[in-house]
């Protein structure tokens, strides 16, 4: 039997069960490589102490600081009524600031013993804010200096200028991490190179095992910046060697190649505009028709701002394919927003999208819709229609993909809000051509162009970012309804004001309000600050806001309710007689966040706006000011004006730019939940590589990565790096890679 490669040897062999399994659960690493490419968060230096003034409330924190002061209270509690409860307050300083520790019952004998006045030690915890003054409760700790045994083992264990500071967890401290690194790091030396050596040298970056030794054990900042820098190219490498591997495969795929006659339907639907195509929808409607003349599949993504225009663009590519003798079909995330599509395209086409009908042009097609609830009979003639090629579009949600469903001559998949689908879905619906249909993806999620290269790096990126003539300007403004309760009242002065214009108005709320309320959370104790208090209430919900604001500040206006748990056709029902103008104020989830147009809506109010995420906001701000009239987005929040939430609904009141924001957005969330985290919790495979700091190293990986696969499909030449890669893409990470 071959040896297991030292990377391979599982944990528990080398650190025996106990650590293994905290590390398996909490942190997913399994092997001693997973181990060896858990890379510090940061480095303390020895005798420099970590900025107290600057921790992040509710996030584990590994300190260095000194004892500045340690007193022991008695008091009387309900477990020790005659005075014998035991608190610990211990105040360590950096000195930039103080930080106090408690510590309550048994656990504060050996900290009241070990934590003098002067005594310096790694504390971790997590941050909390009581009284108003930060606070670790019971942080674990390791003395830096001191008489007891083991200290002078202590100090060894952390020799080196640089001390580690690990991403941790609470079974797991930063220096515990560091201990076992202490144990596998010899294997390092064993680490296979993925990087071809002429990509290696010619960027002068160090060896693998070198920088694994470095980013563990720097002697100087150098040797940290060397480590950094060599491995932010593995991973930016081996990714994009993923996606070139992916975007090559794909261009070896047959398909018919889509042209559109000179005198067909696309240009009957040109003649039939009342409006001109912006440059912008002109330019990338050229990149998809040379696109679909190709006999290869194309993989193109589309994405633009809300209200760019980008289902005009959709519609006349699926008019194309029909005109060249196959189908489209187009795929949309809910039924709501398939069926606001159908409506929109059914419109914008008029008697071409009559073909067989009375009154239908001569060369008119037809266009059905298929989503889960329709009825059996309507259902059985859709499914006729797109057997028998009779319609050569179709719109709908996952119905599309089920078995039953058979295409006449698939041409075309659009595939509205990709970050709604996985892969299998995209592949079920792509599996259903003769040969391989043509792709469009289309976003109103700006996306970062990095992020682009390395989410959608299997997909050519077209980008609108023109509005059409004749779209207003939308106002957005932060209401705090905690420090102002007056600017709450005035906001539904102004809905009211909206109404009284001729107007509509959407209220958005996080939750629908008819779930169980868990009597467990309700009996918990009172938070601590006002900040706690906003964020430790349940969001508000549709049914009880559109409740009160009907008894109450809205008295007298038409308001319904719109929430993804109605039965369809009562949410078909609603969404109608908002958009004919016949309800005043429409409270609802997010459920109108795409694709919902009603221009006559010219307000909307979202409630909690700090539960929802940056660039979920701007996407729902976009449905207001589709018409003529302004439009006026109001942010109302309860968190306190310095707080982190409030400075993201700041940023989102400054701009109306979706790539600013999600440059923003960005940055302020971790990079794994940007690049399609699974949801179990395992990490990204982006360790080191931060995708907005680093664009130029991904533009450049991409580059190379290309060069290499287009010289060595199968990358028989360089066996390590499709040992790497085999590594990326086990079962989960090609679902991340495919997913987006």
């Amino acid at each position: 039997m071959d040896p297991v490669p030292a990377l391979e040897e599982p944990l528990k062999k080398v650190l025996g069960p106990a650590t293994a399994k905290v590390m398996a659960e909490h942190l997913g690493l399994h092997t001693v490589g997973d181990l060896l490419h858990h890379y510090p968060r940061r480095y303390e230096e020895r005798g420099q102490l970590t900025h107290l003034a600057d921790l992040p409330m509710d996030e584990h924190v590994t300190v260095v600081a000194q004892v500045a002061d340690a007193r022991l209270h008695t008091f009387a509690s309900a477990k020790a009524p005659r005075g014998k409860g035991q608190r610990l307050e211990v105040t360590i300083t950096d000195g930039s600031g103080r930080l106090q520790l408690v510590f309550f019952g048994a656990g504060v004998h050996k900290p009241h013993k070990e934590l003098l006045p002067g005594t310096r030690a790694l504390f971790a915890g997590k941050v909390s804010v009581f009284n108003r003054r930060l606070q670790l409760a019971h942080p674990a700790y390791e003395l830096l200096r001191g008489d007891g045994d083991g200290a002078e083992e202590t100090v060894e264990s952390w020799a080196g200028a640089l001390i580690p500071i690990y991403p941790a967890t609470a079974k797991l401290e930063s220096w515990k991490i560091g201990k076992a690194l202490q144990t596998v790091l010899p294997s390092a030396r064993e680490a296979v190179d993925p990087l071809p050596e002429s990509l290696r040298e010619g960027r002068g970056l160090v060896p693998l095992p070198e920088a694994l030794l470095k980013i563990h054990r720097p002697q100087t900042k150098a040797d940290i910046e060397d480590a950094r820098a060599r491995l932010k190219w593995d991973e930016a490498f081996v990714l994009q060697v993923a996606l070139a591997r992916r975007r090559h495969a794909d261009a070896q795929l047959p398909a018919v190649a889509r042209r559109p006659g000179p005198d067909g339907l696309l240009a009957a639907f040109d003649d039939r505009l009342p409006f001109t195509l912006t440059e912008g929808q002109q330019k990338v409607s050229a990149e998809i028709f040379a696109d679909l003349a190709t006999e290869h599949p194309m993989h193109r993504l589309l994405q633009g701002e809300v209200g760019s225009g980008k289902t005009m663009v959709a519609l006349r590519a699926m008019l194309a394919v029909v005109d060249a003798g196959g189908q489209a079909a187009m795929l949309a995330p809910t039924e709501v927003l398939a069926q606001q599509h159908h409506r929109s395209v059914t419109e914008m086409m008029g008697e071409l999208a009559e073909g067989g009908m009375l009154g239908g042009a001569e060369n008119a097609t037809k266009v059905v819709l298929l989503t889960g609830s329709m009825g059996a009979a309507a259902r059985r003639h859709a499914l006729l229609d797109l057997a028998t090629g009779e319609a050569g579009i179709v719109i709908g949600t996952h119905a599309l993909i089920e078995d039953k469903v058979q295409f006449h001559d698939l041409g075309l998949v659009v595939v509205d809000e990709q970050h709604r689908f996985g892969v299998e879905q995209r592949d079920a619906l792509r599996g259903k051509g003769k040969q391989p249909p043509h792709l469009l993806v289309m976003t109103a999620t700006p996306i970062p162009r990095t992020v682009a290269m390395t989410v959608f790096g299997d997909l050519e990126t077209s980008v609108l970012d023109q509005l059409p003539a004749g779209r207003s300007p939308i106002a957005s403004h932060v209401v705090p309804a905690a420090d102002k309760p007056h600017f709450l009242a005035r906001a539904w002065e102004r809905v009211r004001e909206e109404v009284a214009g001729g107007h509509q108005t959407y209220v958005v709320c996080p939750r629908i309000g008819d779930e169980e309320d868990d009597p467990k959370k309700a009996g918990r104790k009172k938070p601590a600050s006002p900040e706690d208090e906003a964020e430790k209430r349940p969001p508000l919900a549709v049914l009880d806001v559109a409740d009160q604001l009907a008894k109450g500040p809205l008295h007298g206006l038409r308001v319904e309710v719109l929430h993804g748990r109605m039965p369809p056709d009562d949410k078909d029902a609603v969404m109608r007689r908002f958009a004919a103008g016949e309800t005043d104020v429409l409270v609802a989830t997010t459920v109108i966040e795409v694709g919902v147009n009603v221009p006559n809506a010219t307000a909307m109010v979202i409630m909690d706006a700090d539960r929802f995420g940056v660039s979920q906001l701007h996407q729902l701000r976009g449905r207001v000011g589709r018409g003529s009239a302004p439009g006026l987005c109001l942010l109302v929040t309860e968190m306190p004006e310095a707080s982190a939430a409030r400075q993201r609904l700041n940023a989102v009141a400054s701009t109306l730019d979706g790539f600013e924001l999600s440059r923003i957005d960005l940055e302020q969330r971790r990079e794994g939940d940007v690049l399609g985290q699974a949801q179990s919790g395992t990490r990204s495979s982006l360790r080191m590589l931060a995708v907005i700091d680093d664009e130029e190293i991904i533009a450049e990986a991409r580059r190379e990565a290309t060069a290499v696969v287009a010289a060595d499909p199968e990358l028989e030449r360089l066996p390590a790096l499709r040992t790497a890669l085999d590594a990326l893409l086990d079962e989960e990470r090609e679902q991340y890679l495919e997913k987006g």
